[in-house]
């Protein structure tokens, strides 16, 4: 982890943050699925797979140091396993390897932005709020 000055601050978010993916993953699914023809449920789906990873991604890599993003990569590859894998074992959740796939897109898309420009992100958010408060 990178030397914060509230680490067990950003700790407690970096596990909540998996707990309500995977409570959100393993509960039965309460929105509807649209009925807009430019873009079907499936793509739905993946495209909020994508998206949660690659936040999840940029989270981490806030919190550690660009030689640690490999370990976030795999440690939300692994994750997103567990995930479809405790989904294929309920009756109103199907496990789909599309959904792995769109994680590691996610995953990977969330890296290259942090390699890019958010890298350690909460190290600046620390800084700013110091002199922004004082």
């Amino acid at each position: 982890m990178l030397p914060l000055e509230y680490p067990g601050r950003w700790r407690t978010v970096g596990v909540l943050l998996p707990l309500i993916v995977m409570s959100l993953a393993l509960a039965p699914a309460f929105w509807p699925r649209p009925d807009d023809a430019r873009l079907d449920w499936v793509e739905w789906d993946k495209l909020i797979h994508g998206i949660t990873f690659a936040l999840l991604a940029l989270w981490y890599t806030g919190q550690y140091a660009r030689g640690s993003y490999w370990r976030v990569a795999l440690g939300l590859s692994v994750y997103g396993l567990l995930i479809e894998w405790l989904q294929s074992m309920l009756s109103y959740r199907t496990a789909e390897a599309g959904d792995l796939v769109a994680d590691v897109i996610g995953i990977a898309i969330g890296i290259v932005i942090a390699l890019i420009a958010t890298g350690g992100w909460s190290q600046r958010a620390e800084n700013w709020l110091k002199n922004r408060i004082g």
